[in-house]
């Protein structure tokens, strides 16, 4: 294992620590794995967070105009009930909280016990769940659909609506047009090492990729030889597109966000070179690029690959997508 790191049992805290020395706006609550800013103000605050591992994903979206608190887990791993209380109560400005949580079992048992717990020191609190991932079918009996990058638009339209002065449920409402409008799906071509395990967690041969793997190495749904890039999009975006149609929502003529979005080891050459494919793909399709953005938004450690994400965009959505951000990972 080479990675530039201390104690693997500290690498949580220490990146916390740097990340807050790189960025007066915010706090580290040591200990508790929390980063909050530190201007507050009056408003709904909105809060996210999950395992580490997915830098810059959550704390790299703290600022004015997206979250006002991320709470990070050990590597891989849900941030335990008292975590996420504190980044409630730093988050907290008078107005409720809205916790933007991913759909794992594990964040979602551990937010909605602290948002329990923080009701009842009267702060009122709600949330949403990201299932944005097609490669896994969603389902009223299990956890369902993983949430992966396309959460990090919702942390933008969320933050957004919040800056802007509206409430609890104007918030929740808009986050959850943001869900109900979004697609995702990516591929992978390595393995990641978590720290404290040493070894990669799976092995793909030389040759070989896989379609649909999760952000912590969740098998995909398929292993195939490597693509080219336009055939890789093709592939992601065919998935997607279905998935729209399944669901009711028609594509054609839409205007979208586009995330191209590294998984922490692919070149951005790379990630330019399938942006350009994916556009190529989409205009066929008759669907309209309103912004893009291409690079490392939720990664999973040094994994090489990549996802996809499109959102739907109404006027609500684009004037929130455009909004200011003074987020370090998201800056408008």
């Amino acid at each position: 294992m080479k990675k530039i790191i201390n104690k693997p049992e500290n690498v949580v805290e220490e990146m916390l620590h740097g990340l807050a020395m790189a960025n007066p706006a915010v706090i580290h609550s040591e200990g508790l794995g929390v980063i909050s800013r530190r201007e507050k103000s009056e408003k709904v605050g909105i809060v996210s967070g999950g395992g580490s591992g997915h830098e810059p994903a959550h704390a790299g979206y703290v600022g004015k105009g997206m979250l006002d608190a991320a709470v990070s887990g050990n590597v891989f791993s849900s941030p335990d009930p008292e975590r996420i209380q504190e980044g409630i109560n730093q988050a907290n400005g008078g107005k409720g909280v809205l916790l933007v949580i991913k759909n794992y079992s594990g964040d979602n048992m551990n937010f909605t016990m602290a948002a329990e717990l923080a009701e009842m020191d009267d702060i009122e609190v709600d949330w949403v769940v990201v299932k944005d991932d097609v490669a896994v079918e969603d389902s009223t009996y299990s956890t369902g659909r993983r949430g992966i990058a396309g959460t990090v638009f919702v942390h933008k339209i969320a933050g957004a609506k919040a800056e802007a002065g509206a409430s609890l449920p104007e918030v929740k409402a808009a986050a959850e047009k943001a869900i109900k409008n979004l697609r995702s799906m990516g591929m992978s071509m390595s393995a990641c090492t978590i720290p404290a395990v040493g070894k990669p967690g799976f092995v793909l041969g030389e040759n070989e990729m896989e379609v649909g793997m999760g952000i912590h190495g969740e098998p995909g749904i398929e292993k195939s030889e490597i693509k080219e890039s336009k055939e890789i999009a093709k592939i992601l975006l065919d998935k997607i597109l279905d998935d729209y149609k399944a669901s009711g929502i028609e594509m054609e003529g839409a205007e979208v966000a586009l995330m191209v979005n590294g998984l922490g080891s692919t070149p951005l050459m790379e990630l330019y070179i399938l942006n350009g494919d994916v556009q190529a793909y989409l205009a066929e399709k008759g669907i309209r690029i309103y912004k893009t953005f291409v690079g490392n938004y939720m990664t999973a450690l040094e994994m090489a690959g990549c996802s996809l994400t499109l959102m739907k965009l109404d006027d609500e959505l684009k004037e929130l997508l455009d909004a200011p951000s003074e987020a370090p990972a998201f800056r408008v």
